[in-house]
């Protein structure tokens, strides 16, 4: 989220104060019900999507007829605003008509952190249309006392809506929604309207209406009710949200229902109220509809302001200096923490920005090669030298994967020719010549593909290979074949050779291969890590266990591949610079359908935007009619000046971002909110090194003869906005520090215990100098100075405290954000507090 410091604190529960991302796998289905229509179990091809409350975020493949589906579909994306529902929806793929629900499973928000991080089966829920609702009401009650025309007392409720958030789109549009509020009880019902606001999910209303609540039984008008004093506490207010849809029937967007004794104690009463589904979601009893089996992580951050962090940033950041490097605090939390994978990523995003990572990792690097007794064995193990460095690579390395291997992943998956050539697992009529003819053409394409890159490899990566490759000819320097291996062991085994087996998972292709063509990728990348593993050419090929894969490999050995590994290795990393030669392919870093903004054709009307296939490469951004369509415009990467969101208040769309370049700006509005951040993410990283880029820009159009942001009447006016901040030239990251900060203290205060277990170790062995005999857990830590540990762990259980008393000082902090029932639950609290 795009929030600064001052909000990133828990004084305005609702807003974008949190930091969330989910991430998951999609897993199958069974037993999938009928569905109503055209479509019957015999032929059911399904698919699945993910929403945030009512917007799509993810789609899966289809699956091609059964009623148990297995899909196998990761899925990853930060949640870019505030949501109440998680979403899985299963569709029946219509063929001429449009395709129907299955079914779904919806999980609150509240809820998530029950299943985070493990597999469930859901049972499937029938889609109801009054049930899927979204947004939030703001709304104010007060009970006035009122003199009659006969001089008696009696009771009005004046209630003001004033206005709603986060309400759904409609066919991907900003509604036209009004509200209706109504005063319900036994015996009445009273109900008003607001007018309605065009094209926009967050309306202002600010209406009030009246109602009559009590009146003296010796009141002379006529009225249509007689209330008793009593009957308040049965009266409650009702809103209802609506899209005006004219011509058609007006669509229902949600209700919510706040009871007049909330007034008991306090004549007035202010407060937000999430919109429910009408009659508050009641369900009839349904068919079985079959079952869904999800893996889902769920991760929320509540964000302190910078300055709280700072304590830990530098404990963190002054690591690479301390000696010895296992008494640092980063290598504290690597060791504490071992069994979590997840924690170092934080780690290395913080070092990363501080370009203090290098230093960093040849520390740590150097204490693992002092352990290692054998040159073949290098960085085999999964140390914390290996996960640092693994996380490095994905972060950094992306652009180079889908720069190198992305056009070649997509023809093999594309092309899907058979590529078996085990005998066993051949299919009848397959030709294994030919078959192993396809596959030995693919794997001297990629082979090729990463030794011709090394113009391609990030500096930073190059760094870190350089310095792994001085630090082995130092703890080997008898073994001349060292060099190689300790860089091949990454650039080839956990880098080239996983990003062919799961291109998936390294954003190669957006959905998990069909089996046949895993299969070929797998062969491609068992050859790979051979062809790359130093020394297996020279040896016998006792790497591959399978006899056809032996046959198939030594066609490999007369090709030189051994000259080409280490002329790639060596350059790499060496010291010298390497400059691209600028003819590389374009490579399609990600294309899709958009709505663009014409630029400046038309000045009014819904013409102005339409559907547009935009597409953007390493070299260009440009859009088109349909996909596969020429070029309608062209705008060279080196040209955009900057590229940021646009305020919805615009052009009354949501999911907006716009692209500045040496001309017009170039408005364009995503399908969803997590597209419009991935968008803005790709645009970002090709962009963020160019000459020119703007300090500031405007958030929102120019139109009337002014700049709707700030009122300049110059169109060529400075922007009246801080741009996105830059990054190192050569990383072109997106780091939020604090946010990683956040995520460390929490990894911290969970392993509070192992700590103390690990002070408790130090202490003993700076006092007890003999044969050392300590508990089991403490042959875990590594201690080489329990002194300099006992120092650094000191420094840490301070920080720690005062971020814990910091994130208690603002967790007492009161929101009125939804005071009563359906809002605020104590689960929510409690959550939003850790």
């Amino acid at each position: 989220p795009d929030i600064s410091n001052e909000t990133k604190m828990a004084s305005n529960i609702g807003s974008d104060e949190e930091n969330k991302d989910v991430h998951g796998c999609i897993c199958e289905a069974k037993n999938l019900g009928p569905v109503s229509g055209q479509n019957r179990q015999r032929d059911l091809c399904t698919f699945c999507t993910i929403s945030l409350d009512q917007e799509e975020v993810f789609r899966t493949k289809v699956f091609d007829k059964s009623g148990s589906p297995f899909y196998g579909e990761d899925f990853y994306f930060e949640i870019p605003r505030p949501f109440q529902f998680l979403s899985f929806y299963v569709y029946a793929k219509g063929v001429f008509q449009r395709d129907l629900p299955v079914g779904k499973v919806s999980i609150r928000k509240d809820d998530l952190c029950k299943y985070s991080g493990k597999e469930h089966w859901f049972s499937l829920q029938p889609v109801d249309p009054n049930s899927e609702v979204q947004g939030k009401v703001h709304l104010e009650m007060r009970l006035n006392e009122v003199i009659t025309e006969n001089g008696s007392i009696g009771q009005h409720l004046l209630v003001r809506i004033i206005e709603c958030k986060e309400l759904p789109l409609i066919s991907g549009q900003n509604c036209d929604p009004y509200a209706t509020v109504s005063l319900v009880g036994p015996a009445r019902s009273d109900q008003k309207k607001t007018k309605v606001k065009k094209k926009t999910s967050n309306p202002c209303f600010e209406e009030t209406f009246f109602f009559e609540v009590t009146r003296s039984s010796s009141y002379s008008k006529k009225s249509h009710f007689q209330v008793e004093e009593e009957d308040i506490e049965k009266l409650e207010i009702k809103v209802d949200l609506w899209n005006s849809e004219n011509l058609a029937q007006d669509v229902f967007l949600g209700e919510t229902r706040v009871p007049v004794k909330v007034l008991r104690n306090d004549l007035t009463h202010k407060a937000w109220y999430l919109l429910q589904p009408k009659g508050n979601g009641s369900k009839s009893k349904s068919d079985d509809l079959g079952s869904l089996r999800l893996k889902l992580t769920y991760i929320e951050d509540m964000v302190l302001p910078s300055a709280c962090y700072k304590p830990l940033c530098n404990l963190l950041l002054k690591s690479p200096d301390v000696k010895p490097i296992s008494a640092s605090a980063a290598h504290i939390l690597g060791d504490i923490c071992r069994e979590r994978y997840e924690v170092v990523l934080p780690m290395v995003r913080l070092l990363l920005y501080h370009n203090r990572f290098v230093p960093f990792v040849s520390a740590v690097a150097t204490l693992e090669l002092d352990n290692t007794q054998e040159a073949n064995t290098i960085f085999r193990g999964n140390s914390l030298a290996t996960r640092c460095i693994d996380d490095m690579m994905k972060i950094v390395g992306k652009s180079y994967l889908a720069v190198t291997l992305k056009p070649v992943i997509d023809e093999i998956c594309d092309s899907n020719k058979s590529c078996e050539i085990d005998p066993i697992k051949l299919k009848e009529g397959d030709n294994v010549e030919v078959n192993k003819e396809h596959l030995q053409g693919y794997v001297q394409k990629v082979f090729s593909l990463i030794t011709q890159s090394s113009s391609s490899c990030p500096p930073l990566m190059c760094d870190v290979f350089r310095s792994l490759r001085q630090l082995a000819c130092k703890r080997f320097p008898g073994d001349p074949h060292v060099q190689y291996s300790a860089v091949s062991s990454f650039v080839f085994l956990r880098f080239f050779a996983v990003a062919v087996l799961s291109p998936h998972s390294f954003q190669l292709r957006s959905h998990l291969p069909d089996p046949e063509i895993s299969r070929t990728l797998t062969l491609i990348s068992k050859t790979i890590q051979t062809l790359g593993s130093w020394g297996s050419l020279s040896k016998k090929l006792s790497s591959f266990k399978e006899t056809y894969m032996y046959d198939f490999f030594k066609s490999f050995q007369e090709e030189k591949c051994i000259e080409k590994v280490k002329k790639f290795l060596d350059e790499i990393s060496s010291n010298v610079n390497k400059e691209s030669s600028g003819l590389e392919d374009a490579v399609v870093l990600k294309e899709g359908e958009v709505q663009k903004r014409a630029q400046g054709k038309k000045r009014l009307g819904k013409k102005n935007f339409k559907k547009r296939w935009l597409r953007v490469t390493n070299k260009e951004l440009t859009y088109h009619k349909h996909k596969g369509k020429e070029a309608i415009c062209i705008i060279n990467v080196k040209n955009i000046r900057a590229v940021e969101k646009l305020d919805e208040s615009s052009f009354n769309r949501k999911n907006m971002f716009q692209v500045v370049h040496s001309e017009k700006p170039l408005y364009v509005q995503a399908g969803n909110c997590v597209e419009a951040s991935e968008w803005l993410e790709i645009l970002g990283q090709v962009s963020r090194c160019n000459e020119g880029r703007l300090t500031t820009f405007h958030p929102s159009n120019y139109t009337g003869g002014a700049w709707q942001c700030c009122k300049s009447q110059s169109s060529s006016a400075p922007g009246c906005k801080p741009c996105t901040a830059t990054m190192l030239a050569n990383l072109q990251l997106d780091i939020d520090c604090d946010r990683e900060a956040e995520r460390l203290f929490s990894f911290l205060s969970s392993n509070d215990v192992k700590l103390h277990n690990m002070e408790d170790a130090c202490a003993s062995m700076a006092v007890y100098q003999g044969p050392q005999r300590e508990p089991e857990e403490y042959s875990k830590f590594t201690i080489q100075e329990p002194k300099e540990t006992f120092q650094t762990l000191k420094q840490l259980r301070n920080v720690m405290e005062e971020l814990q008393r910091q994130h208690d000082t603002r967790s007492d902090t009161t929101a009125q954000y939804g005071s009563l029932n359906p809002i605020m639950s104590e689960n929510w609290q409690r959550k939003i507090r850790t």
